[in-house]
């Protein structure tokens, strides 16, 4: 008896083909998990799985995040198409992705869902068309295609087409992860340059003084970085210049905004003593940079120990309260707009000034996240809620009053609602 002796298909039936195909699948799954470059494993991978499933040439695509367009990631084979792009909805890999659903096309020419622009383009001629999606529950990552098999009547079968489906879910599944885990790597670089953000932010508070300092302050982000400030410093002659201000918006641009405010209040402060032209200076500046739509609103002064008497400018920031020593508490509206609107809103670009004796009584500056920060009970702080607790803590330190008030309002196991920040300024002779 003579004949040839033939090799059985891999993907034809019998124990040999289950254990192909088994064996390719874990030998993807290994590199799948070990692969440190997830691009170069999946054309490693679509080489395989073409030559396993007999293919002339192979395509994988991946579907953008907007779900609209089809990548070529890698491709094997006739025909060189990686970078190729199509909309989500072309040809049979486009119906494919769509549907969710695995493919078989035995004659493209009677398929009329068939998109001839890529064999126009790579001289290659399509004749069969086996394609399965990249998906993972409901979420759509791509497709797998092969096109022309070779050897016998040349068409793929069902067998082809549930073992590609199985490769193609496995390819999905390490796709997915790679895309997660990308995503954990840089939320944690996110992370870390906000925790640094925040520790340069920090630098730029001043460090709390020792009773009976007269000015003390207290800050505490809503969130990592802050757009809330405030600042003090001792002149030569023993008066002290500080400020308060709140940038409008939340994020990373409000904390740069806040950095170049507070950095121009401290270096310009220790030369210019006059309130009202230090903001006029400062808003100049700010207005040179700014982003579109964001401001900072500030109220700023110098406070003298010895007489008890200040100098404050208020650009377009909540009024500050004077407690007096009677008991009752004086608002003190702004006068002029926020800093960075534009320049010319005030005369000669000079802050009104007012001039106030604390006369032993004291000067609260504050952020809104403090009066609409949210109580126990739902309710909002509210300017009388804040005077209520000052009044109530009347006989604690400066340092000691400021607290009671974040402790009304900041609570452990809370987010709060805005950056929360106040400053005192106290007549202590």
């Amino acid at each position: 008896m003579t004949g040839e002796e033939t090799t059985p298909s891999p993907t034809g039936g019998g124990g040999e083909s289950i254990a192909a195909h088994l064996e390719l699948l874990a030998d993807m799954g290994r590199d799948f998990a070990a692969s440190l470059d997830i691009e170069a494993t999946l054309a490693k991978a679509l080489e395989r799985i073409t030559e396993h499933l007999d293919g002339e040439g192979g395509a994988l695509f991946l579907l953008d995040e907007a779900g609209e367009t089809l990548r070529c990631q890698a491709s094997s084979g006739v025909s060189e198409i990686t970078g190729l792009t199509l909309n989500s909805g072309t040809g049979i890999v486009g119906r494919c992705v769509q549907d969710n659903k695995g493919e078989m096309v035995r004659d493209v020419a009677a398929d009329s869902g068939f998109y001839g622009g890529v064999d126009a383009k790579t001289g290659v001629t399509t004749r069969s068309i086996l394609c399965a999606p990249m998906s993972v529950k409901d979420e759509r990552i791509g497709a797998i295609e092969i096109i022309n098999k070779r050897g016998g009547d040349g068409l793929f079968d069902a067998a082809d087409l549930n073992v590609l489906q199985a490769l193609s879910a496995s390819a999905a599944l390490a796709v997915l992860n790679a895309r997660m885990a990308a995503a954990l790597v840089e939320q944690e670089r996110v992370r870390r340059e906000l925790e640094l953000a925040a520790e340069i932010q920090r630098s730029l508070l001043p460090p709390a003084q020792p009773a009976p300092f007269p000015i003390q302050g207290v800050n505490h982000p809503a969130r990592t970085v802050s757009g809330d400030f405030y600042d003090f410093f001792t002149l030569a002659d023993g008066r002290v210049c500080f400020n308060l201000g709140d940038v409008s918006g939340k994020g990373m641009n409000a904390a740069l905004l806040m950095a170049k405010t507070a950095s121009l209040f401290r270096c310009l402060g220790k030369t210019l003593h006059d309130p009202g032209r230090l903001l006029g200076l400062i808003n100049a500046e700010i207005c040179e940079t700014v982003t579109r739509g964001m401001f900072v609103t500030m109220a700023a002064g110098i406070f003298d120990p010895a007489s008890g008497r200040m100098r404050l400018a208020n650009a377009g920031h909540e009024p500050p309260l004077h407690h007096t020593r009677d008991g009752a508490f004086v608002a003190l509206a702004a006068e002029a707009p926020p800093l960075g609107i534009s320049t010319g809103l005030v005369a000669d670009d000079v802050y009104p000034e007012t001039e106030l004796d604390l006369d032993g009584g004291a000067l609260y500056i504050f952020t809104d996240g403090v009066t609409e920060g949210y109580l126990e009970d739902g309710t909002t702080f509210e300017v009388e809620g804040l005077q209520a607790t000052l009044a109530e803590n009347g006989a604690l330190t400066l340092s000691e009053r400021l607290d009671a008030v974040v402790g009304r309002v900041k609570r452990d196991d809370d987010a709060l609602r805005d950056d929360l920040t106040i400053l005192g300024v106290e007549d202590v002779r």
